[in-house]
């Protein structure tokens, strides 16, 4: 962890100052967005939870109105049930339950105008219905259909209930609560038999209970579930028995829960009645409640994200307004770097930039100053440091200049010609190419092309004189020949060759030129199979301290005309081992014609 926080470190060190900039401003901004939305969240989650929490009381008073409601149906079930003429013409049933005559019509009238006197007080009662023990159906109001297995259904629920009213779910198709009690008898002979006379049958219309109570309420825009561990018993669909809430009959483990439904969010709050054991459940679709909190958030994210990207471009903006100054000076200075000392533009970017009182401002006119005096210095000792260059060029130059005569080798390759030595003639022309380029001192800069043709003619010469001892090989692709290079480079390297390599080995010298091309320049090398020199022996080369044999040139000849041609940059480099041979590698720059296509 402490070489990972040092590793950052460092890097954050080795930044542009302009890149540090913007990453401190982008770092303290963002972390300021980064509480005010934190902030914000946290009061959002707030103000949701009170949101929850009055959801859940907004259910907790529906369904107590919901059940008080209930409880007035109850009561007057339990009224009907214990009605006198309700439980007079029951007990006239059940006397002669197989007769059916005129005075049994008129009992089942009777009963069915009472039953409507007792439903038509109740607004949420949609029929009252008697069963009686022979499964005889008298109905006040719109009958339902009466199948033998609902009608079964009824008295076991109506027995479990032992004489209390009983909540069930209906039929089929049915779209009415169903509530049901046991009509016994407790009048007779002003005794309390309880014998059973018939079943009540009461349908509900719950709907209209849920949407009177529900209307203007946070309810009115979602949808309320009442469902037992048996099933569900009232939905806001038109059967209660076509929902698809099943996972609704049980309670939840939180009293209010926000689900995915469908791919839709939906906010369900939930509360266990204490008076009938059902579940009331509310559905709301989450974005009809939280369609403002939704849209402000929203909202707070587009401003956020439009305020990085304000935030970003201002970072940039002052970072650059500190730094774009620098790096123009920095840019000057490379100039300066190349060797172009004029102060043309320096004055410019202090007036345009108005740096003429900061500290940048102070850098500029302090360089500009600098670079005014460097350039009258250049200018006042230019034309002194040309002829002291040309001088020394020509004084090393003057060190090879052979005192051979042309006229004397013309009639030595005369008189071979015409005594038919080929070979001595050759060797003549090839000594008269060497002289008239060591002679001739129009181009102290050669092409390599050039360069290796005055090795060609050296070679003939050489070859001449050792024959098979003497293999020589070139591998210079030419598309390098245009490369410049100081004249007489190349050929000094190959005659040291011949004298330290050739002339002491007794087995064939191989004596190799190369060249190719390494980064922004060109690296030629002469190498040989010689004895090589020991490391001390090379370091003294090196160093210069070893001198040439005879007239030659010696390497630090060579390395001085390279670095007064071409700069510090390019020159020589020596490497050998012992028994393994010598190589040395030649850099110049690298201008070939296919760079200039």
């Amino acid at each position: 962890m402490r070489r990972l926080f040092h590793s950052v470190t460092q890097f954050y060190r080795n930044l542009r100052i302009k890149l540090k900039l913007f990453i401190m401003l982008f770092s303290i901004m963002i972390g300021c967005i980064m509480l005010t939305y934190g902030v914000l969240q946290y009061a959002y989650s707030i103000y949701d939870r009170q949101i929850y929490e009055r959801s859940s009381q907004v259910l907790n008073l529906t369904a107590n109105s919901i059940e008080n409601e209930l409880r007035g149906i109850e009561n007057t079930s339990f009224n009907i049930a214990t009605d006198p003429t309700i439980q007079s013409k029951l007990n006239a049933l059940r006397a002669d339950p197989s007769e059916m005559n005129y005075e049994r019509h008129k009992i089942r009238d009777d009963m069915i105008l009472r039953l409507v006197q007792f439903a038509g007080s109740e607004k949420y009662v949609a029929t009252a219905d008697i069963m009686d023990l022979s499964g005889n159906i008298i109905s006040a109001g719109r009958e339902a259909v009466w199948t033998e297995e609902y009608k079964r259904g009824i008295w076991n629920e109506a027995n479990e209930g032992e004489g209390g009213l009983r909540w069930m779910l209906s039929m089929q198709g049915d779209p009415y609560l169903v509530a049901t009690r046991l009509i016994r008898s407790y009048n007779s002979n002003l005794r309390l038999d309880l014998e059973t006379l018939g079943v009540l049958v009461v349908r509900i219309r719950m709907n209209e209970i849920v949407h009177d109570i529900a209307a203007g309420s946070e309810l009115a825009s979602g949808e309320l579930l009442i469902s037992t561990d048996k099933g569900l018993i009232f939905s806001g669909t038109d059967s209660v028995v076509g929902s698809q809430r099943d996972y609704l009959h049980t309670p939840l483990t939180h009293d209010y829960e926000v689900r995915n439904e469908n791919g839709h969010k939906i906010f369900v709050s939930q509360m266990i009645s204490g008076y009938t054991g059902w579940i009331y459940s509310s559905i709301i679709p989450f974005d009809t409640i939280f369609e403002r909190i939704s849209w402000m958030k929203n909202l707070l994210i587009a401003v956020f994200s439009a305020s990085m990207f304000v935030i970003i471009l201002v970072a940039f903006r002052v970072a650059q307004g500190i730094t774009g100054p620098i790096e123009e000076l920095i840019g000057r200075m490379k100039q300066v770097q190349k060797g172009d000392f004029s102060t043309e533009g320096i004055a410019d970017l202090t007036v345009g930039n108005n740096l003429n009182k900061d500290e940048i401002g102070q850098l500029h006119r302090t360089f500009r100053i600098m670079i005014q005096q460097i350039d009258e210095l250049i200018h006042e000792n230019y034309a002194k440091q040309l002829t002291i260059k040309e001088t020394q060029f020509k004084a090393l130059q003057a060190q090879i200049n052979p005192h051979f005569l042309y006229n004397t080798l013309e009639s030595i390759n005369w008189e071979a010609k015409m005594g038919g030595q080929v070979q001595i003639s050759r060797m003549v022309e090839s000594l008269g190419f060497l002289l008239r380029n060591s002679i001739s001192q129009k181009e102290s800069i050669v092409t390599l092309g050039q360069e290796l043709d005055i090795i060609r003619h050296y070679l003939t010469i050489q070859q001449t004189r050792f024959e098979e001892r003497l293999v020589f090989t070139q591998d210079v692709p030419p598309h390098f020949y245009s490369c410049p290079i100081p004249k007489l480079t190349l050929q000094p390297l190959v005659e040291n060759a011949i004298h330290h390599a050739l002339e002491p080995m007794v087995n064939p010298c191989h004596i190799t030129i190369r060249a190719w091309e390494e980064l922004d320049h060109l690296v030629v090398t002469v190498e040989d199979n010689g004895p090589g020199m020991v490391p001390e022996m090379l370091e003294r080369v090196r160093r210069g301290e070893v001198q040439s044999k005879g007239n030659g040139i010696g390497l630090s000849n060579i390395r001085e005309r390279i670095v007064l041609a071409f700069g510090e940059h390019y020159g020589l480099e020596i490497q050998s081992e012992p028994q393994r041979g010598t190589r040395i590698l030649v850099h110049i720059p690298l201008e070939r014609d296919d760079l200039h296509v």
